[in-house]
């Protein structure tokens, strides 16, 4: 890695952390709540306005539901939350769903959970930062007209700061978190005050108009159907719950108590939030449809806001700094919600790679002590969902939450098998009851959320679930084979396999386009190998530069045999692969070594000047069985500045035990 690329790195990512230095990145409860509840509490920004968007579709009559609908969310996300609080306890590793379901219903359900939080993590992402697009371009309309751009930019600024490390990213979104808590309760406890104590008719912007509905005469069946879907829209406001439980390993000491409590302030305020929002936007009449056109009664130029943003307008009439104030904190929190991925998904990347069910790179920390390929890897898919669903809120949200609620109703399940397990040989008393109360918050957990998914794969199968199931089923199918792979690697890599047979005779060749310093060294290292057979070989693509190659060899002191290898189409890679399997041919029993002579360059394009043919001979010969391949580097003086001591500057040095001192 050049100097300059080493500077850009130090740059935006910062100086490289040691490995002892992991404890100091740990986070206290005040930072690791806007670091893991960030998505939970900012999804109340578009979980209340998914409940009026679906109810639209019957008219303004059916937003009397919106508090009941909103009820049933809050009831499952209180016995999601306190369900999840005995799961930090029982487990904290920072396996989350992933382990308890591994640990208690085997491989397979493990890999299922796994499968679908990592679609549920790139979901997250794409969500709240499509949610953020929308909600600043109610305030900025060069933002609405340009969401994608925004959404993607957005993408990259969170990647950057978090490759940056966990400890650095928690103090960068605490500040724009709480002030998100403080101005949203601030501005539900004026609205609610102005409404039920002043007795105020506050109106919000869209209380004239009247929906264009098509579906305005449900009943029945059908009516109940559309409740279920506003419920199962609704119960995005979950999604992030599940992070703290694999993100405990990031708590100070005690962290599974740490965890605990802030899974608790999590659900308090985000119910809290959630009701206060439905309640208020009811109260004060909003109407809001799927698009500005099914208004009627909208001016003709009318731009629809969204919730949020007509909720602040109308409470802080008179009042812009208020306005812009929760339209800016509201637009932060869902680019900072985005964060929670950005800590679940690298962890639970690292633990499936442990168990190889993903590539080792998504195992090791970075030089931040982040997991940076697994960050990479997460801002990339999600960067590829805004593009292809063209940052849409409405379009993405129907794939979402369909993972998280596979990983509940699974960890749920685990959880009760967990306690059963541990009841069969416990004998305290106290501990029993413990664990048969914590077994009961477990069923009721499961109940609730396993009904959940049933009503969410009914309501949103067809309206876009199933991309997000077949994508889950396509990494599940993936990591099984990339575990397969492994595990047959590790077969044929056994030691004890090993029959301890020694080749019978040493036979060296030694690479050979001019006779030049290269070649010397090349042919007194091989030498010094003390091969049974040793020979330099050249490859004829030029007739008059190999008669002369042969006369200078000829007049010279050396007196290893030099071969002529004809080769008519003027190739090299091929005629030298022949000949190696001749050798090998004639005598089975012989090691084959290939010394090639290699140049070390301080510039990258350099590189693009030499070693081409030397690159393509090894890559071939690599797959030959019983041959060896022995580069002998010459190093050129510009390769003077990469020998200076101490300086290290290849990826990751610091992980391997190098100071990075460019």
């Amino acid at each position: 890695m050049s100097k300059l690329t080493t500077a850009a790195k130090r740059v935006l990512l910062g100086r490289p952390f040691r490995s002892d230095a992991l404890g100091h990145t740990l986070l206290p409860k005040r930072i690791a709540l806007p670091v893991f509840a960030s998505d939970a509490m900012s999804s109340v920004a578009y979980a209340p306005e998914e409940i009026f968007l679906v109810l639209s579709a019957a008219g303004i009559s059916a937003y009397v539901y919106t508090p009941w609908v909103g009820l049933a969310v809050a009831f499952v996300m209180a016995v999601v939350v306190a369900s999840y609080r005995q799961n930090v306890h029982a487990y904290p590793s920072g396996g989350g769903d992933y382990e308890v379901a591994t640990t208690n219903l085997g491989p397979n359900a493990g890999l299922t959970v796994g499968s679908a939080l990592l679609v549920d993590y790139v979901l997250t992402v794409a969500v709240s930062i499509s949610s953020a697009a929308s909600n600043i371009g109610s305030a900025i309309p060069f933002v609405a007209t340009h969401k994608v751009l925004f959404a993607v930019v957005a993408i990259v600024v969170l990647t950057s700061i978090n490759l940056r490390g966990i400890r650095e990213s928690g103090v960068a979104f605490a500040i724009p978190t709480y002030a998100f808590i403080f101005g949203m309760f601030a501005m539900l406890g004026w609205g609610l005050l102005r409404i039920f104590v002043f007795g105020d008719d506050l109106r919000a912007e869209s209380a004239g108009f009247q929906l264009n509905a098509e579906d305005e005469h449900l009943y029945g069946l059908a009516f109940t159907f559309l409740i279920a879907r506003a419920f199962s829209s609704g119960c995005a406001a979950l999604t992030g719950v599940e992070a703290i439980s694999n993100g405990v390993p990031a708590f100070r000491k005690p962290k599974s108590r740490n965890a605990a409590t802030t899974l608790l302030m999590l659900g308090s305020i985000a119910i809290a939030l959630l009701m206060g929002i439905i309640i208020l936007a009811q109260k004060i009449g909003i109407v809001y449809a799927h698009d500005e056109s099914d208004l009627v009664g909208a001016p003709a130029d009318y731009h629809q806001k969204t919730l949020i943003a007509q909720l602040a307008e109308t409470i802080f009439h008179g009042f812009p700094i208020g306005f812009y104030f929760i339209t800016t904190v509201t637009a932060l929190i869902l680019v900072l919600a985005a964060n929670t991925a950005f800590n679940g998904f690298p962890v639970l990347g690292s633990i499936l790679a442990q168990d190889r069910y993903l590539p080792r790179q998504l195992h090791t920390r970075g030089d931040r002590l982040a997991f940076s390929n697994g960050i990479l890897f997460l801002s990339g898919a999600a960067v590829a969902f805004v593009v292809v669903f063209g940052a849409e809120v409405t379009k993405l949200i129907q794939l979402y939450i369909v993972g998280v609620f596979v990983s509940f109703v699974l960890s749920q399940t685990g959880m009760l098998r967990h306690w059963t397990r541990l009841l069969r040989t416990e004998t305290d008393p106290a501990q029993r009851a413990r664990m048969m109360r914590s077994r009961v918050i477990n069923a009721i957990g499961l109940s609730a959320t396993g009904t959940v998914l049933v009503i969410v794969l009914i309501t949103k199968f067809f309206a876009g679930a199933w991309i997000a199931i077949c994508t889950m089923v396509a990494i599940f199918v993936v990591m099984k084979l990339i575990r397969r792979h492994y595990d047959s690697v590790s077969r044929e890599l056994d030691e004890h396999e090993w029959d301890g047979v020694l080749p019978s005779r040493s036979h060296s060749i030694v690479l050979v386009s001019k006779l030049h310093l290269p070649t010397r060294r090349a042919l007194a290292y091989a030498r010094a190998t003390r091969p049974d057979t040793l020979e330099a070989v050249t490859v004829n693509v030029d007739e008059p530069d190999t008669r002369v190659l042969v006369r200078e060899w000829e007049r010279s002191d050396i007196t290893v045999p030099l071969k002529v290898i004809e080769s008519p189409y003027r190739e090299i890679t091929k005629p030298v692969l022949d000949y190696v399997k001749r050798v090998r041919r004639d005598s089975p029993r012989d090691v084959v070594t290939v010394f090639i002579p290699e140049y070390v360059v301080g510039h990258w394009w350099e590189q693009i000047l030499h070693n081409q043919s030397a690159l393509r001979l090894k890559g071939r010969l690599l797959f030959e069985p019983g041959v060896m391949v022995t580069s002998v580097p010459w190093q050129l003086t510009s390769s003077a500045k990469a020998r200076q001591a101490g300086v290290v500057n290849a990826p990751g040095a610091v992980r391997r035990g190098y100071g990075d001192r460019g």
